[in-house]
């Protein structure tokens, strides 16, 4: 046993002293990537000056380091992919890739892991490119502190910036993404943690994703995106301290969350978009913490949305706090402050003495005729709205907090 442990130390200190480093320059004796990377074993590192490098489909076949040295830029020249990675344990910091190509048939990207895992793109710049970094069946990888600018003008001439197929335990945290197609994009992606990324300008989506179970979403922003956040068709989601704003448009909203089931959705804030939180067929969600400012819709429920539970949330300044659109309910509202309230509190004990609707007729009449948001101030519409506080004949009767607080949550 002890000759066998030493004869590893011994396999692995040559390994070691075989590992070198290739360095790239325009004066070096390795002018290109192309042959640093033609010339690199696993173990090495190929590091790449300062300077710009035309060059495109650069394919790693094994395991190495990629490192730029004071932002080397390599530039694709619309060619079509720039880099391409087939191997294992592969990590690419410290570079610009510009100018990849363009196809309406293939997802060029700027950078590609092709059903490899264990990879590390860090501290990278992309700039216009069709899709930035596309991750095709990849695990255990790290996205982190990357800048990706595109110059999407509409959805069908652009493509994703990190665009994630089948993949599973990724971390994507500390990027910036901007005027792309989709910010992040996830298609069956598990057991993943989304953090820290500002995801803003994007023509359709800050974040997408679908058919993506396990998954943690924790503070990012979403900034004016055509629409925040899509989450479709996934289960065990926790999305916590999220920020998504200025998301606005005729049909646009903060976070969309369609059939999903299982997920935590807990100390966000959501501000000034056209609708806070849109929910279709959505089951056993909890909402807990989180703030609704100045939106024009806090929450729209459509029908098939079963047991959710909202507690602790504060609703403030809203053009209309909740719509449910379904006469059947067995969704809790119960411990939130809500800005319209107009009860009191004689016992002093924080909770309203007076259940509060926070459902007006005016949402059920906006659901059917978009165009009467005009009448929104009228006194006519706060006279519709009194009666059916008092006597509610079209608005689900059981919708309603039985204790609503009398302050904001902090």
């Amino acid at each position: 046993m002890r000759s066998l442990a030493i004869g590893l130390f011994c396999m692995i200190s040559v390994l070691a002293t075989q590992a070198k480093t290739i360095t790239v320059c325009p004066s070096c004796s390795i002018p290109t990537i192309q042959k640093a990377i033609d010339q690199a074993v696993s173990g090495d590192e190929i590091l790449v000056k300062a300077g710009t490098y035309q060059e495109s489909g650069l394919t790693i076949t094994c395991s190495l380091v990629l490192r730029g040295e004071g932002m080397p830029v390599i530039d694709g020249q619309r060619k079509g992919e720039i880099l391409i990675i087939t191997a294992d344990s592969v990590t690419i910091t410290g570079l610009e890739f510009q100018n990849a190509g363009v196809s309406h048939i293939s997802d060029l990207a700027a950078i590609r892991v092709k059903r490899h895992d264990y990879f590390t793109i860090t501290n990278n710049r992309v700039i216009n490119a069709f899709f930035g970094i596309y991750i095709e069946n990849g695990k255990h990888g790290t996205i982190k502190d990357n800048i990706l600018l595109g110059r999407a003008n509409n959805e069908m001439d652009s493509g994703n910036a990190i665009h994630c197929w089948y993949a599973e335990d990724l971390t994507i945290s500390d990027n910036l993404v901007r005027r792309y197609r989709d910010g992040i994009y996830l298609e069956f992606v598990n057991k993943s943690t989304i953090a820290d990324n500002l995801s803003e300008f994007n023509i359709r989506y800050g974040l997408h994703f679908m058919f993506s179970n396990d998954n943690s979403y924790t503070c990012n922003t979403f900034y004016d995106n055509g629409a925040g956040v899509a989450v479709m068709f996934s289960k065990n989601i926790s999305m916590t301290e999220n920020f998504f704003a200025q998301n606005w448009g005729r049909s646009s909203y903060g976070l969309l969350l369609k059939e999903i089931y299982d997920a935590e959705i807990k100390d966000n804030v959501f501000q000034k978009n056209t609708i806070g939180i849109l929910l279709e067929g959505s089951t056993r969600l909890n909402y807990q913490n989180n703030n609704f400012i100045r939106n024009g819709w806090a929450i729209q429920m459509s029908g098939g949305c079963l047991d959710n539970h909202f507690t602790k949330n504060n609703f403030t300044n809203n053009s209309l706090d909740l719509v449910v659109n379904s006469r059947v309910n067995n969704n809790t509202f119960n411990g939130n402050y809500w800005g319209e309230y107009t009860g009191y509190d004689l016992d002093y004990d924080g909770l309203g003495d007076v259940p509060h609707r926070p459902m007006k007729l005016f949402s059920h009449v906006l659901t059917e005729a978009p165009e009467a948001i005009i009448l929104l101030r009228s006194f006519f519409v706060d006279l519709i709205n009194f009666s059916e506080k008092v006597s509610p004949i079209f608005t689900p009767e059981n919708v309603l907090d039985e204790a609503p607080l009398m302050q904001i949550v902090k």
